[in-house]
């Protein structure tokens, strides 16, 4: 979590000190870009207990040595191919306007705005949903 641009709130630091139980244990999965035994980048994918989405796509940081080059976009890509995998049908997130390529990204894998769904930190502005058609 890249704390240039935000304050890490509560909620991040107990999903992120406690990834197992908060996102492994309970359906989800955590997704990392690997170089050279350096860690470019992680995402994860956290299941739902609801019915409006199945997965949240959530934590998504990439290092800023590593951003512009394409590591977001296979990031995501691996967690959506997963959750399709597992019969996804609408994955969720939660984002800032601030963050530009980010929100430009979502929108390149097909998210769209919505509203509607409410949010436990304060940071965001934005939610996105994608559809996945099979």
């Amino acid at each position: 979590m890249d704390s240039n641009y935000f304050v890490v709130e509560p909620n991040d630091v107990k999903a992120l000190d406690h990834a197992e139980e908060y996102i492994i244990n309970k359906g989800g999965e955590i997704f990392a870009a690997v170089l050279n035994d350096e860690v470019l980048g992680v995402c994860a994918l956290i299941k739902s207990d609801g019915e409006e989405y199945d997965y949240e796509l959530a934590k998504m940081a990439v290092s800023p040595k590593a951003q512009g080059k394409g590591i977001g976009l296979l990031l995501a890509e691996s967690a959506i191919q997963w959750a399709t995998e597992k019969g996804a049908s609408k994955i969720y997130l939660e984002s800032n306007t601030k963050l530009k390529p980010a929100i430009k990204l979502y929108e390149k894998l097909g998210f769209k705005e919505i509203t509607g769904i409410s949010s436990s930190y304060d940071r965001v502005d934005i939610q996105m949903m994608l559809n996945i058609n099979f």
